[in-house]
């Protein structure tokens, strides 16, 4: 049976829950996404199916299961969400607040590639996955979308 197990690697997250309150949990990706070259990143679990995803809780010292929709923000290392870049294609990136729902606020970088059609922040915030990277300046913060009531674009320098 030790052959059917799926390689995964525990990673450390500061997870944001709906309505105030954070918890520091271990979740476990997989050694390969099953959809994109690579290794599985905190944004292809919490953007993926079902309603919960395990977790170990490093507080409480026992199991846990969080569901995605109670999840305002989820914190981690930078190198979790690295991925390959397309030199090609230069992002659009833009400096902002976010207010979550229960009042607590997040600064960072949101960085994209859309069409240029559909380049501006409102398309970027409107379309894709419920969860979205705003980059940090050590860590990256994966924000649900629906708990996010106010982005703001904070001036350069």
């Amino acid at each position: 049976m030790e052959e059917l197990r799926v390689p995964k690697r525990r990673i450390a997250v500061e997870v944001g829950l709906a309505g105030g309150g954070t918890r520091r949990v271990a979740v476990f990706l997989a050694e390969f996404a099953s959809n994109h070259s690579g290794a599985e990143r905190l944004s292809d679990l919490l953007n993926g199916g079902g309603d919960f995803i395990p977790a170990f809780d490093e507080e409480a010292g026992v199991m846990s299961f969080v569901n995605r929709a109670g999840v305002a923000f989820a914190r981690a290392s930078r190198a979790v969400e690295a991925e390959a870049t397309d030199d090609i294609t230069i992002p659009t990136e833009q400096p902002v607040e976010i207010t979550l729902a229960d009042g607590r606020t997040l600064r960072g970088l949101v960085s994209y590639v859309l069409p240029p059609e559909r380049s501006r922040l409102v398309d970027f915030l409107n379309e894709g996955p419920p969860f979205f990277a705003l980059l940090e300046e050590d860590a990256v913060v994966l924000v649900n979308r629906r708990l996010a009531s106010r982005v703001a674009v904070l001036r350069d320098g």
